[in-house]
C-alpha cells in the first residue's frame, strides 16, 4: 500500500476575512509552498455577514462571499496555487446560518418570515411552529416591547427596528402597529426571552445563528451546490466539516456528503479520507472516546492530537504541587474552580437550566407528547421528565451520543454511557416510581420508544442539546473557572487529567497510524484558548510549581486584585504571552471573567467589577517592569523553549496530517479570539538565534513529509523507540518509516526532550541512550550524525529535539 496521492502531506490554515481576503492569500503561496505545505486551508468562503472576521455566519450558500474576492478571487487563489503545486481545502459549516441584521441578507430565512410554515423554505429551519401560536421568536429587541413600541417603523412593505428589517406579510402593511404585529409569522422580542422563549434551534446558545435542517435532502442540496460545484471544478480539493455534532444526523449527513462528492469528482470507489476528497470533521473527543468507524471520513481536526502531545510535557507531580498552590492561594469552592469534576457538574446544572432552558422545554414537551400517545407512559408528568432530561444531560461524559430511531441500533458505548448516567440520574427523584422516568427519557434518547415523528425529533434534539451543552458548560465555562494550569483548559483537554505519560502518546499514535493514518493535527487553530507556544510557556510551570506560587504572591502584593482568582488567572495569561500589552491582555481577561460566570457574565455584566479588573491588570501585569519579565524568563525561557520545539516536532511527524495554524511556523504567541484572528504577518523569518530554531524545524519537517510521504501517511508505520538509562522518561522517540520498505534504507527518527528543567536538575542525560535502526543517520536540523545507541547528551547538545534519516 502507498500513500494516497489525495491526502495532504500538511496543510496551513488561514482565517480569511476582509482584511485578509483571497488576493492576499494568493501574494502568500509562494512564500507557502516554499515552507513545504501540500495544501492551503481557508476557513468559510460562502457569502458571510457583511464585515465578519471569521465567516461562520453563513447568509447565502449559494455565492463565495464578495468581501474577499468572490468566485473569482477564490479562482484565481485556485490558480496560482495549482501553478506552485498547492490545492485548496475549504471550511464547510452545514448546521446554521446567520441570522443577521437586515434580515433579506439571509434569503431563505427572510421568505419564512414573509410566508411561514407554509413557505417552501420552512424545511431549511429548525423551528418548532406549535409553540407562541405558530410564529417564530425573534429576540432582537433591546427592551421589552412596549418600551420598544416606539422605536418601529412600518413602510416599504417592511417592519424596522434598528439595523433590523423584516417582511410583512402580504395584505397588512396597512394595519394599525398592533394588528400589524399579531398579523405576522414571527414575534418580536426581548433579547432577554431568548433563554427561556426560543423555538429554532439554534448553534450553542447564539441566537443570531439559526440551525439549519441539513438532514432535509433537498435543505443539503441547496446549501451545498456551491461548494460541490467548487469540488467539481478542481477548486477545493479537500473539506473541514464544523461541529458535526449540532447535526440531527451526522453520520447520515457524512454519508450523503460523500455520495454527493464522489459524483461531483466521477469518483466511484471511496478513497481514503472520504470519497472523492479528503474530508476531516471538528470532532472533539473525550480521553477514551472513539471516532465512530463507519463515518466516510479521513478522521478528526486533530484536538485529539493537541491532547496528547501537550500532555507529554506536563509533570503530573509539579502539576499536583501546583493545583495545591492554585487552591491556597484562591481558596475557591469545590464546585466553583476548586475540583475539576465538581466544577463541571456545577457548570453544567447552571447551563441546562439557564442558558439552555429553551431547548430543555421543547424536549419536554416532545417528551410529554410521546408519553400522551402511550397509555403506559401517561403518568409521566412534564416536571419529572424535565427534570429527567436535565439529570441525564449533565452526566454525558462526551459531546453527544449517535443513536437514532430507524437506523443502526445504539453502539454499545452509547447504551452503557446512558445506562450509567441514568442510575446516577434517578438519585435527584425523592420517590422511587417517579425515578421510572428516568428510564423513558434514556430510552427516548437511545430511539427505542417508537418511530414517529416525535420520537425521531426528541432522539435527534436530545443529541443536539448535549452538544451544546458540552461545549457551553465545560469549553466556555468550567475552562474558565478552574484554573491551576491555563494551558490544560484547551479544546478537546482534559483539565482534570491533562498529563500524558509516553508509553499513553505512543499507544494513540500507534492506533491513528493503524485506524485513521489520515486524520488531521493541530496545535494551534481559530478556536484555541491558547496558541501552542503560548501553552508551552505555561506547561513549564508545572516544574516549578513552588516557584510560581511564591512569584504569584509576589507580584499581587503592590496591585490590588478584586479577587485572587482573577490575580492568578491574570498573571498566568500575561506569563503565556510573555508581557504585560494591555491592548490584548485586558480583552483576554475581561472575556475570562465573563466566560467565567462568577463575578460578572456577557448578559449580567457587573461594570464596577469589570472596572476594577482592568485597573488591576494596568497596574499590575501591564505596569510590570521589563525586570520583572526577565526575572521570569530566566526561570522559564529554557523549558519553554524544549517544550515549543518538541511538540511542533511531534506534530509534524507523528500519524496524521499536521495543519499550521497561520503564522505558527514562527515563534507565535496568541490568546483567545479575537487575539488569535489577526490578519497573518507571513513571509518574514529571522535568520539566525534562538527565533530561528522554529521556522527551520518547521520547513525541514514539512519538506521531509513533503519528499516522503510514504513514510507519513497512509501506508506508513509508526514505531516507539526506548531510551536507556537514568533519564530515559525524558526521551520520547520514533521511527516513521513505509510500510513495504523492507530495504532499511528509509524512513526519519523523530526524538524529543521532555521535562527538560527536570532533566537538567537531574544532571542531565549522562548516560541515556537511544537504540537507532541499523545504519548512519544524520539529523537534519544540526547535521549531527549518529549511529547504533546513540548518547542522548550528544545529539541532543545544541536543540532538545533531533529529525535523523539515514545517511
Amino acid at each position: 500500500m502507498t500513500a494516497d496521492p489525495g491526502t495532504p502531506t500538511a496543510t496551513y490554515r488561514l482565517q480569511l476575512q476582509p482584511a485578509f481576503p483571497f488576493a492576499a492569500a494568493e501574494r502568500a503561496v509562494p512564500y507557502l509552498a516554499s515552507l513545504g505545505v501540500s495544501h492551503l486551508h481557508l476557513s468559510p468562503v460562502l457569502e458571510a455577514v457583511p464585515g465578519s472576521a471569521h465567516g461562520y455566519d453563513v447568509v447565502d450558500h449559494s455565492a463565495v462571499r464578495a468581501e474577499l474576492g468572490g468566485g473569482e478571487g477564490l479562482r484565481a487563489l485556485a490558480r496560482t496555487a495549482r501553478a506552485h503545486g498547492l490545492g485548496l481545502i475549504v471550511d464547510v459549516v452545514p448546521n446554521h446560518m446567520a441570522a443577521p441584521a437586515p434580515e433579506w441578507l439571509n434569503g431563505p430565512l427572510w421568505e419564512v418570515l414573509r410566508e411561514g410554515p407554509e413557505s417552501r423554505c420552512a424545511r431549511w429551519f429548525d423551528i418548532d411552529w406549535r409553540a407562541h401560536g405558530g410564529k417564530v421568536l425573534l429576540p432582537v429587541l433591546g427592551g421589552p416591547l412596549g418600551e420598544e413600541w416606539g422605536r418601529l417603523r412600518v413602510g416599504d412593505g417592511t417592519l424596522r427596528y434598528y439595523d433590523h428589517t423584516f417582511p410583512l406579510r402580504p395584505g397588512t402593511e396597512g394595519l394599525p402597529l398592533a394588528e400589524l404585529l399579531d398579523a405576522q409569522w414571527y414575534r418580536l422580542g426581548w433579547w432577554r426571552l431568548a433563554r427561556t422563549e426560543l423555538n429554532y434551534r439554534r448553534f450553542f446558545t447564539i441566537s443570531e445563528l439559526i440551525a439549519v435542517r441539513v438532514e432535509d435532502p433537498e435543505v443539503f442540496a441547496a446549501t451545498h451546490a456551491t461548494l460541490l460545484g467548487l469540488v467539481r471544478d478542481g477548486i477545493v480539493d479537500g473539506l473541514r466539516i464544523d461541529h458535526p455534532d449540532g447535526l440531527a444526523d451526522p453520520a447520515g449527513y457524512l454519508r450523503r456528503l460523500d455520495r454527493a462528492v464522489r459524483a461531483a469528482t466521477g469518483t466511484g470507489e471511496r478513497r481514503d479520507g472520504g470519497g472523492g476528497r479528503w474530508t476531516v470533521v471538528e470532532k472533539i473527543l473525550a480521553r477514551n472516546e472513539r471516532l465512530p468507524a463507519d463515518w466516510p471520513v479521513a478522521g478528526t481536526t486533530g484536538y485529539d492530537a493537541l491532547h496528547h502531545i501537550d500532555g507529554l510535557f506536563l509533570d503530573p507531580d509539579g502539576l499536583e504541587k501546583l493545583t495545591a498552590r492554585y487552591r491556597a492561594f484562591a481558596a475557591p469552592p469545590a464546585d466553583l474552580g476548586g475540583d475539576w469534576a465538581a466544577t463541571v457538574r456545577r457548570a453544567a446544572h447552571e447551563v441546562v437550566t439557564h442558558e439552555l432552558a429553551a431547548e430543555v422545554e421543547r424536549l419536554t414537551r416532545t417528551a410529554s407528547r410521546i408519553c400522551a400517545a402511550d397509555p403506559r407512559l401517561r403518568d409521566h408528568a412534564p416536571w419529572a421528565l424535565r427534570t429527567a432530561i436535565r439529570e441525564l444531560l449533565v452526566r454525558l461524559p462526551v459531546y453527544r451520543p449517535y443513536a437514532s430511531v430507524g437506523g443502526p441500533p445504539a453502539t454499545d458505548a452509547d447504551a452503557v454511557m446512558l445506562d450509567s448516567a441514568a442510575a446516577d440520574a434517578r438519585e435527584a427523584f425523592a420517590v422511587a416510581q417517579e425515578a421510572q422516568v428516568v428510564r423513558v427519557v434514556r430510552d427516548a434518547a437511545l430511539g427505542g420508544l417508537g418511530d414517529g415523528p416525535d420520537h425521531h425529533d426528541f432522539c435527534a434534539r436530545f443529541a443536539q442539546t448535549a452538544a451544546a451543552l458540552r461545549a457551553k458548560s465545560v469549553e466556555d465555562t468550567a475552562f474558565y473557572r478552574y484554573a491551576p494550569l491555563l494551558s490544560a483548559a484547551e479544546v478537546g483537554g482534559d483539565p482534570g487529567r491533562p498529563a500524558v505519560a509516553p508509553e499513553e502518546f505512543h499507544a494513540f499514535a500507534a492506533r491513528r497510524s493503524g485506524d485513521w493514518p489520515a486524520t488531521g493535527t493541530v496545535l494551534s487553530t481559530h478556536d484555541t484558548k491558547r496558541s501552542a507556544d503560548a501553552r508551552a510557556r505555561l506547561a513549564a510551570l508545572t516544574e516549578c510549581p513552588d516557584w510560581w506560587g511564591l512569584k504569584v504572591e509576589e507580584l499581587t502584593r503592590p496591585a490590588h486584585a478584586p479577587d485572587p482568582h482573577l490575580a492568578w488567572t491574570a498573571w498566568q495569561t500575561a506569563l503565556a504571552l510573555g508581557h504585560g500589552d494591555a491592548e490584548r491582555l485586558v480583552p483576554a481577561v475581561l472575556k475570562a471573567v465573563r466566560e467565567a460566570g462568577l463575578r460578572t457574565t456577557w448578559t449580567e455584566q457587573d461594570a464596577a467589577y469589570e472596572a476594577e479588573v482592568t485597573a488591576f491588570l494596568d497596574a499590575g501585569p501591564c505596569a510590570a517592569d521589563p525586570s520583572v519579565w526577565a526575572a521570569i524568563g530566566a526561570e522559564l525561557d529554557g523549558p519553554a523553549r524544549a517544550n515549543a520545539l518538541g511538540a511542533a516536532l511531534l506534530q509534524l511527524t507523528m500519524p496524521g496530517v499536521p495543519d499550521l495554524y497561520m503564522g505558527t511556523e514562527r515563534v507565535y504567541m496568541a490568546l483567545v479570539d479575537p487575539d488569535n484572528r489577526r490578519p497573518p504577518e507571513l513571509g518574514s523569518e529571522p535568520a539566525d538565534g534562538p527565533s530561528a530554531e522554529k521556522p527551520l524545524l518547521t520547513r525541514t519537517a514539512l519538506n521531509l513529509r513533503r519528499e516522503h510521504p510514504e513514510w507519513f501517511g497512509p501506508g506508513s508505520t509508526y514505531t516507539p523507540l526506548l531510551a536507556s538509562g537514568p533519564s530515559a522518561e525524558h526521551c520520547v522517540a520514533f521511527l516513521r518509516t513505509s510500510r513495504t520498505d523492507t530495504s532499511a534504507e528509509g524512513g526519519a527518527v523523530t526524538v524529543v526532550t521532555r521535562l527538560s528543567r527536570r532533566l537538567a536538575e537531574a544532571g542531565g542525560w549522562g548516560t541515556t541512550r537511544l537504540p537507532l535502526p541499523p545504519g548512519r543517520w544524520r539529523d537534519l536540523l544540526t547535521g549531527r550524525t549518529a549511529g547504533g545507541p546513540a548518547a542522548l547528551d550528544e545529539l541532543l547538545s545544541r536543540l532538545p529535539v533531533a529529525l535523523l534519516v539515514r545517511i
